[in-house]
């Protein structure tokens, strides 16, 4: 029997396994929610072409959620059979009589419900040897150390494969289930000077293993960014315009995520509250989520709670046209739920047109961040401090490698401030954008 059909097999006895456990909530409660995420995977990690370690993962459990005069009681068991299903159930009925009464709880509204969803092509399940796996890792570092002799160490490398079923239903009658798949490969290595090493890092993410870079490409790129940090400077405190690489740019727009998400809105913790409606990005820019992009990175039909994903425009034109609420969020704030328990699905960033060369003339004389470090982020005020490295640059040429750096604003001024969007796209990110120029941001050094 292949994976494909083992996956099916299974599927077909969890979702029989989460309408058991339905029928008995529901029996006993107002309404009642039930989830299951059964994953399998392999993970192997090398080390100076040694085999350093060898994970094989298989978890997942139960999930059941049961709402009785507006109390809440959750449960989870890893052992599907009815009588442990059953004494789950009484768990979470006994949890949910300690609890106080919310009236924002319960499922999502049942008109929301994906009874009815697209089949996106999420699953290529793998499932390598050992062997295999740990060759694809030891290929990755045996490229990068032979690139350039500067690099000296290989910090390791590792090729990872995942897949699983995802099966959710609720009271409403709703009963839904996909497969999916993760394959990914990563190579981190150490560069030496007279002045000391540097780390850097690549790696290639993909549903299946047909898209994923070649090991010979990862490495490379690996040695590549570790070799171009050697020997850095600090720059004198300064104000310019900062070009967030593709690989941090996502970062960026994470930001928004959070600002926007129904959690922080109601808590009253964004800096971006009551802004609906209002431009805070420049008028050229636009973010489409697109949640049924096939084989898509964050594509998913539904999400942790039922509730059917749909294309959204979240910029347009510089304005924001969403929030993100999950159903108790969205009571709380008096919305609709938009799908987003669990997180976005497939943003997509538009550009100025600039490729990456021409998007370093753009930024003419100023800093190109490659690496952020530490949480300085107040998701209230909007203000931005951050430890940076990255690359001196005048009259659009990289100059010389830059670490020992903070790079300081306000998210508001930040978003406002952004001049240019490349089109060398990040596709790797659930958040699918190019390198980002900000203009007027304090870099603090000498």
């Amino acid at each position: 029997m292949s994976v494909k059909q083992q996956v099916a097999e299974q599927e077909q006895q969890l979702r029989q396994a989460v309408s058991r456990a339905l029928d008995m909530a529901s029996a006993k409660s107002d309404q009642a929610e039930v989830a299951i995420t059964k994953s399998t995977g392999i993970s192997v990690s090398s080390r100076m072409g040694e085999v350093e370690n060898v994970e094989f993962n298989q978890d997942g459990a139960l999930g059941i959620t049961v709402y009785r005069d507006q109390r809440k009681g959750s449960a989870s068991t890893t052992d599907l059979s009815d009588k442990a299903i059953a004494k789950t159930v009484e768990a979470a009925l006994e949890i949910a009589s300690y609890t106080s009464p919310d009236p924002f709880g319960g499922p999502a509204p049942k008109a929301l419900m994906a009874f009815d969803y697209p089949d996106l092509d999420l699953f290529y399940p793998d499932e390598p040897e050992p062997d295999t796996a740990a060759a694809l890792a030891i290929e990755a570092e045996q490229a990068a150390l032979s690139h350039d002799s500067r690099i000296k160490f290989s910090d390791g490398a590792s090729y990872d494969s995942h897949y699983g079923v995802r099966v959710y239903g609720n009271s409403h009658g709703m009963l839904g289930s996909y497969p999916s798949s993760r394959q990914a490969l990563s190579c981190s290595v150490i560069a030496e000077s007279d002045a000391g090493m540097e780390r850097d890092m690549s790696y290639t993410v993909a549903r299946d293993k047909a898209d994923l870079w070649t090991p010979a490409f990862v490495g490379v790129e690996a040695a590549k960014h570790a070799v171009a940090r050697l020997n850095p400077r600090s720059v004198a405190t300064c104000q310019v315009p900062v070009m967030f690489d593709r690989s941090v740019a996502t970062g960026l727009f994470g930001h928004l995520v959070m600002a926007i998400s129904g959690s922080a809105l109601y808590r009253k913790s964004s800096f971006l509250l009551d802004k609906k409606g209002e431009q805070i990005f420049p008028d050229w820019l636009t973010i489409n989520e697109l949640p049924h992009v096939r084989k898509g990175a964050a594509s998913a039909p539904f999400d942790s709670e039922g509730v059917i994903t749909q294309d959204r425009r979240i910029i347009e034109k510089g304005v924001l046209n969403t929030y993100l609420a999950t159903s108790y969020a969205a009571r709380k704030l008096g919305m609709e739920p938009t799908g987003h328990a669990g997180g976005i699905h497939n943003w997509y960033v538009s550009h100025t047109g600039q490729d990456a060369d021409a998007m370093l003339k753009t930024l003419g004389t100023g800093l190109l961040v490659t690496e952020l470090m530490g949480q300085g982020v107040n998701p209230v005020t909007g203000d931005y401090s951050r430890g940076a490295a990255g690359f001196w640059v005048e009259n659009g040429e990289i100059q010389y490698p830059v670490s020992g750096i903070t790079i300081a604003g306000n998210l508001n001024e930040m978003f406002a401030n952004i001049v240019a969007i490349g089109t060398d796209i990040e596709t790797r990110s659930q958040i699918q954008t190019g390198s980002v120029i900000i203009d007027g941001m304090k870099v603090a050094g000498e």
